[in-house]
């Protein structure tokens, strides 16, 4: 299950840039795999579902992806799994947008930390395309899809 998570004011994580739209994520035992651990393709849904949440939070949720009738479309994910996590791990998933053309492509950033130890789980990247929703073919951004990724990148301390 995903949420906003409550922060403790005294939690210090070393994020590897500020301001991170937060996904908590506490793991379940449907969530692992057979050697126990939480399987690669909930970690891939939980990294599409966060960056779902932090567009629409920048402004750009569905609806306004389908008026446009564009979207940006994953054309690659790198992961790097830095240490496992387990049934009863509780999570905290930080995204920030570190990248963009303002043109086609922009690039997404994640890290993965368990809460009870700052432990780095994983970080990731995906790499992102605007397309035209009815045909796929490439597209330019529109307005809106620049003015919400200049405002993710801001937020990273990223320079525009």
């Amino acid at each position: 299950m995903l949420i906003q998570p409550l922060m403790n004011e005294n939690t210090e994580i070393d994020w590897q840039y500020p301001n991170p739209y937060l996904t908590d994520i506490n793991v379940s035992p449907q969530d692992t795999d057979r050697l126990g651990h939480t399987n690669n393709v909930r970690y891939l849904a939980w990294l599409e579902d966060a960056a779902w949440g932090h567009i629409t939070e920048l402004g750009l949720g569905w609806d306004v992806k389908e008026a446009l009738g564009r979207a940006m479309a994953i054309v690659r994910t790198e992961v790097d799994y830095l240490a496992a996590s387990y049934a009863g791990d509780h999570l905290l998933l930080g995204t920030w947008i570190t990248s963009s053309d303002f043109k086609y492509q922009s690039t997404r950033e994640f890290q993965l930390v368990r809460y009870q130890d700052h432990k780095v789980v994983l970080r990731a990247k995906m790499q992102f395309a605007c397309i035209v929703l009815k045909s796929g073919r490439l597209s330019k951004m529109p307005v809106e899809f620049v003015t919400a990724h200049r405002a993710g990148l801001e937020a990273a301390g990223v320079p525009c």
